[in-house]
């Protein structure tokens, strides 16, 4: 599990949720709709626990208070944000220069500058630092400026993504730089360089932002954006069908009951977003390489796209998608229960007289948690369970908090997600190395593979195409052999959207539950329709809207 996949997760229990849904219709700022396409509410399924970049917030990009050197466009190709064009990087792979934007200041009216970039990076490498994922930077050996507007990173090794994390979003020295990084006001009120401007936080129920009227890339359209953090995912399909979101990212099953709804338009986006099961090396069930090897063939994937996700998706062997380049073809398990049995057998697990297996006094049943109100992992548990019950291992499903799950990590299993696109070494250092295990989300299964330890290592200490293709092969195989987690799906999302606005889309998306992707990852280059008529205006990111806000013609079906 990827740090940024959950260590923001810090979401409210059902009730409270259900008490802020009861009370939305009081709440101006948390239930007015984009009627007027000058502002936007969405529903999220959980919220950060920091809005600091220097903590791990927007670290992918689309942070919206915030911008990185580069950013991502809609085809995942990286492009100049403030930095004037892409780094010049030296022959060698270990200098990487940045000429920067002029005129840029921060929401506060201070100017940026190379200082900031210098500052952001070498705080998140700070060792006092809590940042999960500061080892997507272990490359990074030093950053300096060269003048106000030029910043020359040196690495240590060539680090071929390296580009991709300078999207992360740069924080102004002048104010994080005079408090405490970890708790200091910047982690929930902070300052940016981005399209909008945080106006107010409440835990547990909305993020809303304005448009700063000031931003380099032009102020946006679209002046409020409000999201509703709503974990539930009934909550909040019901609070769209109401009219109190103008949109939301749904569970296929719920997403469909819109299908039809021509004021509406509901958008696809592929992912690289799993749901996998973590079999904790500490538990004595789990930990057993043949139980692992045995759930791996005992599950079903195939019927849970089919069933559960109905069709958008695909199944999972690992963090690497199967129609992604990195994937090692020869590394998919088939749905086999009679192998699931005799690799049990074999290892001297035997049916007990009620069914379940024995091995040395040892019952085969261990407890699997899943997020209380998620329906996706939810129908995932129950699936799994029932399939691991075929084979003679008992499943006891669990739901809770992250508060209550994450204490017993170590040695329950976990229904999680996780997923980051772009280069195959985001997901699986973090996953997978076994230095990780039990730091936070991060290798929440406290998996141990010094075959696997030694490929990650090589992967990302090369800028070698071939070499770290062969690297994260070894990785995959290796996962053949010891599957410490039972990887189950790949989740395309699924959001409804009034369609009111021209210019929405979606990129290919992280595990983010609609925080910074969704239609609304370009919120800034939205264009509101007319009141009347049918449009066919271009929007700020090239496409294409042809449906009038009226609901005459309204978009069917997904758009990816």
């Amino acid at each position: 599990m990827s740090a940024r996949s959950i260590r923001g997760m810090a979401a409210a229990t059902l009730a409270t949720t259900l008490a802020i849904t009861a009370a939305a219709c009081s709440n101006p700022g948390a239930t007015t709709t984009g009627s007027a396409g000058d502002s936007a509410v969405v529903g999220i399924a959980y919220e950060p626990e920091s809005l600091s970049p220097l903590l791990g917030y927007g670290k992918d990009g689309n942070s919206k208070i915030f911008d990185g050197l580069l950013a991502f466009d809609g085809d995942m190709r990286l492009k100049p944000a403030l930095a004037v064009e892409l780094p010049r990087v030296s022959p060698d792979g270990l200098t990487y220069t940045y000429r920067l934007r002029k005129g840029v200041k921060f929401s506060d009216g201070k100017p940026f500058s190379a200082k900031d970039v210098v500052f952001t990076y070498r705080t998140i490498l700070d060792k006092r630092t809590n940042n999960a994922s500061k080892t997507e930077l272990d490359a990074l050996k030093d950053v300096r400026a060269a003048g106000d507007d030029t910043v020359v990173f040196t690495l240590k090794y060539p680090y071929a993504p390296f580009a991709e994390r300078t999207v992360l979003g740069i924080a102004p020295e002048h104010v994080a730089g005079k408090q405490d990084v970890n708790s200091g006001p910047f982690t929930t009120r902070p300052i940016g360089t981005g399209p909008y401007v945080l106006t107010d936080w409440s835990r547990g129920e909305k993020i809303a932002f304005k448009a700063n009227p000031g931003y380099w890339g032009g102020a946006p359209k679209v002046k409020k954006l409000t999201m509703a953090i709503i974990k539930d995912d009934d909550v909040r399909a019901t609070r769209l069908r109401s009219g109190d979101l103008d949109g939301a990212i749904l569970p296929p099953n719920l997403a469909k009951g819109f299908k039809g709804d021509r004021a509406r338009r509901t958008f696809e986006a592929t992912t690289y977003d799993y749901r996998l099961v973590t079999l904790p090396t500490h538990n004595p069930v789990t930990g057993d390489t043949a139980v692992r090897r045995a759930l791996d063939v005992a599950v079903d994937r195939r019927a849970m796209v089919d069933r559960i996700l109905e069709g958008a998706g695909k199944p999972a062997y690992g963090p690497v998608p199967t129609d992604s380049e990195w994937f090692a073809r020869g590394t998919e398990r088939a749905h086999d229960l009679a192998a699931a049995e005799k690799i049990l057998d074999g290892a001297g697990w035997k049916p007990g007289p009620d069914g379940i297996r024995v091995k040395d006094g040892v019952r085969a049943a261990f407890p699997l948690w899943y997020l209380s109100g998620d329906k996706l992992r939810q129908d995932h548990v129950l699936a799994y369970a029932s399939d691991a019950k075929k084979a003679g291992i008992d499943i006891r499903t669990q739901a809770g908090t992250w508060e209550v799950i994450e204490p017993r990590m170590k040695h329950d299993a976990v229904l999680a997600g996780g997923g980051s696109p772009g280069d195959p070494d985001f997901d699986q250092y973090l996953l997978l190395k076994s230095s990780l295990g039990g730091d936070g989300f991060n290798n929440m299964g406290w998996y141990d593979n010094p075959a696997v330890d030694k490929a990650l290592d090589a992967g990302r200490r090369t800028d070698d195409k071939a070499a770290r293709k062969a690297a994260y092969d070894t990785v995959q195989r290796e996962l053949v052999k010891n599957p410490g987690y039972t990887f189950l799906t790949h989740i395309d999302h699924l959001y409804v959207v009034n369609d009111a606005w021209d210019g929405m889309s979606t990129q290919v998306e992280p595990h983010d539950h609609g925080l910074a992707s969704g239609p609304w990852w370009n919120v800034e280059n939205w264009i509101p329709k007319s009141t009347k008529g049918t449009q066919n205006t271009k929007g700020a990111d090239g496409t294409k809207g042809t449906n009038s806000t009226d609901g005459t013609k309204g978009t069917e079906g997904a758009e990816k």
